[in-house]
């Protein structure tokens, strides 16, 4: 969906070794999985059924297994989404919105934007400075997801909204790290030391 081969490159520059998928056979051996995402969630969501991929996705989350959803990869873990009114993965409770701002905010939000991460000292976030770092962000919908307590990474704009979720080994952002110069690939690298570990 529109990033794969950026996100694919900005890992490989991380050290990762990177496989695309187009089926769940194709994820037996994996350490991680990664979901990127550019474009309309329904286009996001057709796109995994018609891999024979929601299952796996969803397994592999259940799992706890390492996990990196990015953009639409991230809109998609929950139950709805008011964009063509699309049901989501609904691996988390909650919907993604489309951003009712006044007029002094462009919509998309397009461009850098700092990030609050919820706790400064998880391994994910080494290396990061808290709502001084910017991040890239090209998006016209946001996830307000029912538990607020999944929500790892904030950023304002008009009010606050979840930017990024990590639970357990999930991990999930608005932004995309990939377009986010070196403190996206720090974020990277800060994955792959989780996948590691696992």
């Amino acid at each position: 969906m529109g990033n794969l081969r950026s996100v694919s490159k900005a890992f490989e520059a991380c050290g990762a070794e990177v496989t695309l998928v187009t089926g769940p056979e194709q994820v037996n051996g994996s350490a991680g999985l990664i979901l990127p995402g550019v474009g309309a969630l329904g286009d996001c969501i057709e796109g995994l059924r018609a891999c024979n991929l929601i299952d796996t996705v969803k397994g592999w989350i259940a799992e706890d297994r390492p996990f990196f959803g990015v953009c639409l990869g991230f809109q998609a873990l929950y139950d709805y989404s008011e964009e063509g009114s699309v049901k989501g993965l609904g691996i988390f409770p909650g919907q993604v919105k489309r951003f009712q701002l006044p007029d002094t905010y462009k919509v998309p939000h397009m461009g850098w934007n700092s990030v609050t991460f919820a706790d400064t000292g998880d391994s994910i976030v080494e290396g990061l400075n808290s709502e001084e770092d910017q991040f890239y962000f090209v998006h016209s919908y946001y996830v307000a997801p029912e538990e607020a307590l999944t929500t790892f990474f904030q950023t304002d704009y008009g009010s606050s909204f979840a930017s990024g979720i990590k639970v357990g080994n999930c991990v999930a952002t608005q932004f995309h790290p990939e377009k986010s110069q070196k403190k996206g690939l720090t974020l990277y690298r800060n994955f792959l030391k989780l996948v590691e570990n696992n």
